[in-house]
C-alpha cells in the first residue's frame, strides 16, 4: 500500500471518531452575530421618538411625585 493511502485511512479513521470537531467555534460565531444584531435592533428601538417620549414621560412623572 502507498504511504498516501495509509495516511488517508488514518486521517479518515480520526475524523470518524470526532465528527463534530470544530463545530463549537462556528456555533459561537453564529450566536455572537445574532446577539450583536439583536443589540443593534434594541438600540434602534430605544432611540426611536416614541420610546424616547415614553421614557421622558415616565421619568418626569416619577420626579414630580411628592413623598
Amino acid at each position: 500500500m502507498k504511504t498516501s493511502t495509509i495516511a488517508f485511512r488514518r486521517l479518515w479513521r480520526e475524523l470518524r471518531r470526532k465528527p463534530e470537531a470544530g463545530m463549537t467555534t462556528a456555533e459561537y460565531a453564529v450566536g455572537t452575530i445574532a446577539a450583536c444584531a439583536f443589540a443593534a435592533l434594541l438600540l434602534a428601538v430605544i432611540k426611536s421618538g416614541a420610546v424616547e417620549g415614553l421614557v421622558t414621560t415616565v421619568v418626569t412623572t416619577a420626579l414630580s411625585v411628592s413623598l
